[in-house]
């Protein structure tokens, strides 16, 4: 019964269960037992019932713990757990670093350079929104985005032309 278990079920655990299960329903259902076929015949095809059973009712609530898992699986969950760690902080970290450097160079423009950049590109605001809380006219906030991304583009240029100058 356990060899026979242990072709559809694969942790040994599992394995000892479903033979004493197997044992408990031959216990008690032995008087059902009409003898037509051998004993062993019918021994496996309760183990097989019980094996399927517990396959269906495992798949109904599938649960798959860090011990189910072999040293291989295990190494690399945990290897690509730690890049995927490392990945979001280096992320977080280049966001950080941009968000500074975008304010930064923000603070090299003018206010309305800075008030445009800010609710168009930074809130996503509409050029109708800006309209109505500027007062402006639809070109002139159109014309001072345009403008705006184009001083932001130069200095950040002018800034990378500086740091290659400095290696």
């Amino acid at each position: 019964m356990f060899r026979f278990a242990g072709r559809y079920l694969k942790q040994r655990e599992l394995v000892e269960e479903a033979a004493q299960e197997v044992f408990l329903k031959a216990f008690t259902e032995l008087d059902k037992y009409e003898g037509r076929g051998s004993l062993e015949g019918w021994l496996t095809r309760i183990t097989t019932n019980t094996c399927l059973n517990m396959l269906r009712s495992s798949r109904r609530r599938p649960e798959l713990t860090v011990s189910d898992l072999t040293q291989d699986e295990n190494t690399w969950l945990e290897s690509k757990m730690l890049d995927t760690a490392n990945e979001r902080h280096q992320s977080n970290e280049r966001s950080l670093v941009a968000a500074d450097l975008a304010g930064r160079v923000l603070d090299t423009l003018s206010a309305d350079d800075r008030l445009v950049l800010t609710l168009i590109d930074g809130e996503e605001a509409t050029v109708n929104d800006v309209v109505e809380l500027t007062g402006w006219s639809q070109s002139k906030v159109k014309v001072q985005a345009f403008r705006a991304r184009r001083r932001m583009r130069q200095a950040v240029e002018k800034l990378l032309a500086g740091k290659d100058e400095t290696q």
